[in-house]
């Protein structure tokens, strides 16, 4: 009896190993903060009982995640990576990306979300706009900020904040602000030159950190902002009167976009993961946890869910995509020159 015990607990053990063995593990490199942790507890879960497949997480910021990706060039440690869009297009030019895979899902995304190469698709957006002190603006009887041209406006003088150019709400302000004066990304000029000449006068800081922007505006240095939509709904919800506007011309949306890498061993898999991030539940989740507007149409979110977010055919419609290729090959010389021209 005890030999058939210890056979069947030896059996017992094999087989536990087999599974073990025939598990797979999918390397998911994506951001950290308030983002992993609804990648945690929410989106990989649900992943990992539906496909038997295990899921560790990498956690870093775009750029530190595209880093990793160039250290490991011939031997890919990651299976799937979620950046910033204009870090994004970085790994596609350099040869990170496979295929995206054309499952059902994909004909229910925004043409935003999809990005031209076929080899990498938004899995969410917020958009790049102006925020403002709603307070502050009742008073005085000043109108909402309706251009991007209204950060030139004189009675702004030394209250209005914009991040570097380093940081995506910068860098879009100044191409937008090139695409009003005649230029654009492939022609930048006018963009410096109405920094230059007639934003800096209102300018009190360059402010990359949301946590400095943060508390400008409560001290009441600041009254108005280049900024994103998840920025100024984090600012709202502390009961600050921020209030978020895209100007007239068009907001920029500012998308987090996901990939399979090319000569992963698991690459079923990671197009698996991507596809359920592009799942009408988990866009529903990525939105009320990690303040991501849905790429994919067929998201349904209640009124309280929607604020502050961009949501729907009407509001994704008005979200610009800049020609990430040419800013990119372009980003260092742009940010030389802004630190020699324009911050000073």
């Amino acid at each position: 009896m005890r030999a058939l015990v210890y056979g069947l607990m030896a059996t017992a053990a094999l087989g536990c190993g087999a599974a073990q063995a025939q598990q797979k593990t999918l390397y998911v490199a994506a951001y950290g903060g308030s983002f992993e942790q609804t990648m945690r507890k929410d989106i990989i879960p649900a992943f990992e009982s539906k496909t038997g497949v295990k899921v560790e997480y990498v956690a870093g910021n775009s750029t530190d995640n595209l880093a990793k990706l160039q250290a490991q060039k011939g031997n890919q440690q990651i299976d799937v990576v979620i950046l910033d869009d204009g870090p994004m297009y970085q790994a596609v030019a350099l040869g990170f990306c496979a295929d995206i895979a054309k499952a059902p899902v994909y004909d229910d995304l925004y043409d935003l979300a999809k990005i031209p190469s076929g080899k990498a698709v938004s899995v969410g957006a917020v958009g790049t706009g102006i925020v403002y002190n709603k307070k502050v603006f009742d008073e005085n009887g000043w109108p909402a900020p309706a251009s991007w041209k209204d950060i030139e406006d004189a009675k702004f003088r030394k209250k209005l904040v914009v991040p570097p150019i380093n940081n995506s709400y910068g860098l879009h302000a100044l191409v937008m602000m090139a695409r009003l004066d005649g230029g654009g990304e492939k022609s930048i000029d006018p963009g410096f030159k109405a920094f230059k000449d007639k934003v800096n006068p209102n300018v009190l800081a360059y402010e990359p950190s949301p946590g400095k922007m943060t508390e400008l505006f409560q001290s009441g240095q600041a009254t108005i902002a280049v900024w994103g939509s998840g920025r100024a709904k984090a600012l709202a919800d502390t009961g600050f009167p921020a209030a978020f506007v895209y100007p007239k011309e068009g907001g920029i949306v500012l998308a987090s976009a996901a990939c399979a890498i090319t000569g992963s061993k698991q690459a079923a898999e990671a197009q698996q993961f991507i596809q359920h991030m592009l799942s009408p539940e988990v866009q529903t989740v990525m939105a009320t946890g990690a303040g991501f507007g849905p790429v994919n149409k067929t998201v349904t979110l209640t009124a309280d869910q929607q604020v502050g977010i961009p949501y729907g055919p009407e509001q994704m419609g008005k979200l610009l995509v800049v020609d990430w290729d040419t800013i990119n090959a372009n980003r260092e010389a742009w940010n030389k020159r802004w630190t020699r021209e324009i911050e000073r």
